[in-house]
């Protein structure tokens, strides 16, 4: 049945404050804080509290540059795996770096997950489902079958943070099973209290850290709590699995400020796009610009398909936009695959202080022969380096 966007008949959606969590439910402290009595705490990645297992080498160089690389065949789309230090190159602006950091694919994996869980979200997830489910479920499957089938403890960790007009962290770092059900539990027993989706906000958040809600699941007595980014993690590979439409309705800060925090964080980004479960079917009956009652209109859902697929390239992530349901086991497939094939390379930039953007091309030698194979594979990785000024 065709249904005229036009047409449609949105609610009204009051802006009430988010409520905290009671104080009866079952929360657990973050790795640095202190335990009430009968609490438990689950292990958090190892270089988080300092002390690295014995399987595991943690390494730290003063002012490295990060970049994580996967390699695969033009072709045929297969992964290489077995490389080794020598296998890589890393140009800085045409200028070759030695490689002061490496690690392999078997290394473990931390990921941050972020989530839009807003009332648009719940609008699009509905009209693309044709009314047939709850609008927050369209959304939320891709991440409980990512939480559910693709984290592997004990060696991997995950936190979850969802957003709508702010972040709100829902579990700290976890590889626990029973914690991973708690939030996807959480998820889709509530709903979305706001529309707004500040997206740019959220990913700073993720990424650089800083004051926000405290985690949902945790038995604390604050309020808010202050939080260290993933890009400050070292000694394990880490990425940011994000389920979005793109959309940003009025961050604090603005596209050129959260692109180069994403691209000096040195973290890949592998993007869920959900805007296409609704843009693909209403698109061409939308106006060009957004509507007085704040439906986004056709230059927003490209404007946010384009910051999405920025934001996949330039940090050596991958953008796939979802169109109909029968197409999230594959993409999350192929997110967890380019996940366990990443290397990890890091360079020292030198003492660069002139404030301004660095190229970095990352070539490799897959045969060891001397040669770069730069037509037969695609290396993934980060795009850019953004020196400090002053």
């Amino acid at each position: 049945m065709a249904i005229l966007v036009s047409q449609i008949s949105l609610p009204v959606f009051a802006q009430s404050r988010r409520q905290p969590p009671s104080s009866n439910e079952k929360k657990n402290k973050r790795p640095d804080g202190t335990l009430e009595p009968g609490d438990q705490l689950e292990p958090p990645p190892p270089d988080i509290v300092g002390k690295a297992k014995d399987a595991e080498t943690v390494t730290v160089a003063a002012n490295l540059v990060n970049v994580d690389t996967v390699v695969y065949n033009k072709k045929s789309g297969q992964i290489v795996n077995g490389l080794k230090k020598e296998n890589f190159a890393i140009f800085e602006d045409g200028v070759k770096k030695d490689i002061s950091y490496f690690s392999t694919p078997e290394a473990p994996i931390t990921v941050s997950m972020v989530v839009e869980y807003s009332k648009w979200s719940e609008v699009f997830g509905y009209y693309g489902s044709g009314g047939y489910d709850r609008g927050t479920e369209e959304v939320l499957r891709p991440t409980a079958m990512f939480l559910s089938q693709f984290v592997k403890p004990p060696d991997d960790f995950v936190s979850v943070i969802a957003f709508d007009i702010r972040p709100t962290p829902l579990t700290d770092f976890t590889n626990d099973p029973r914690r991973i059900n708690q939030v996807i539990e959480l998820l889709l027993r509530n709903n979305p209290a706001f529309r707004e989706t500040n997206l740019f906000d959220a990913l700073k958040f993720t990424l650089l850290g800083g004051r926000g809600d405290s985690v949902v699941l945790e038995n604390s007595k604050s309020a808010t709590s202050e939080y260290a980014g993933l890009a400050a993690l070292t000694g394990r590979r880490k990425a940011v699995i994000l389920v979005c439409s793109g959309i940003d309705t009025f961050s604090k800060i603005n596209y050129g400020q959260i692109r180069k925090i994403t691209e000096n964080a040195g973290v890949p980004i592998y993007i869920i796009g959900t805007g296409n479960l609704f843009f693909k079917k209403y698109g061409d009956q939308l106006p060009a610009t957004d509507g007085l009652s704040g439906m986004p209109g056709r230059m927003t859902f490209l404007q946010a398909q384009n910051t999405l697929t920025t934001f996949a390239k330039e940090t050596g992530g991958a953008y796939y936009p979802i169109t109909f349901e029968g197409e999230i086991p594959n993409a999350l497939r192929s997110i967890n695959a380019l996940l366990r094939s990443q290397y990890s390379l890091g360079y020292n930039p030198g003492d660069v202080r002139d404030g301004k953007q660095h190229k970095i091309v990352v070539k490799v030698d897959v045969n060891g022969d001397g040669q770069y194979e730069e037509k037969e594979y695609v290396i993934q990785n980060r795009q850019f380096y953004n020196a400090p000024k002053g």
